[in-house]
Formats: structure tokens, sequence, C-alpha cells
């Protein structure tokens, strides 16, 4: 297997990137657009905050969360129901040689960002920044 002389990070490659962009954009859309024949699926208003590829770009994961944060607990299974017609569809709208295999998890980012503002507002914390 040759090696990539172009990308020697930990993280993601550039490429990596710029197709999990398309992708969390064209699955934005379909999903805003409520071309999927689900009708529980299209009821429901979801934020696609960002979608992670693999290094050889086969399985794209989709961290989505559903406005307003009700139905957490039924997004992903109808997402994850509905993968496959998502797949065809994202297939249509990009040009790439292989269309991903979708997985969907629950974006946690919001939460993460709270749970550190608490963190911050904290007098000992905010004492220690201060100094």
């Amino acid at each position: 297997m040759s090696k990539n002389l172009h990308h020697d990070g930990d993280g993601p490659s550039q490429r990596q990137l710029r197709v999990g962009e398309t992708i969390r954009r064209a699955l934005s859309e379909i999903l805003q657009r409520g071309d999927v024949h689900d009708p529980e699926l299209n009821r429901m208003s979801i934020t696609v905050g960002e979608v992670r590829t693999s290094p050889d770009l086969k399985i794209a994961t989709a961290f989505v969360l559903p406005l307003g944060g009700s139905g957490q607990d039924v997004v992903v299974d109808l997402l994850a129901r509905n993968k496959g017609e998502l797949r065809r569809q994202i297939g249509k709208k990009l040009a790439l040689k292989f269309t991903p295999d979708l997985r969907f998890r629950l974006d946690e980012t919001f939460d993460r960002m709270d749970e550190t503002r608490r963190l911050f507002n904290q007098d000992n914390v905010r004492r220690d920044v201060e100094d």
C-alpha cells in the first residue's frame, strides 16, 4: 500500500474534508426539501452538523440533530431506515466514483459547548484564567 506523500498528520486529509462537506450539503438539501419518501422523516427538521469520511471515502458518518432537540431518540433510527434512498440521492447529486455508505450519529457538539461554558463560568476557573 502506498503512502500518501501529501498528508502526514493524524487528522483528516483535505480530500476527506472536501468530500465530507459536499456530502453534508447534499444531505442537508435532501432533508430540507423532503425528497425522502418517509412521512415521519419529512415531518422532522434535521440539522446536519458535520460529515466525516473514512480515509478511503467508503464510509461517511453524518452527525445530526433534530431542530429544537426534540426527537433525538428516533432521528438516527429514521435516517438509518432510509439510508439506502439517501445514499442513492446523494450519488445522483455528487460526481464521486463511489457513493459512501452512510452512518448516522447524534451530534453532541452543542452539549459539549454548553458544558464548556458552564465550566468557564465557575468562580474558581474564572479566577485561575484571570491570573
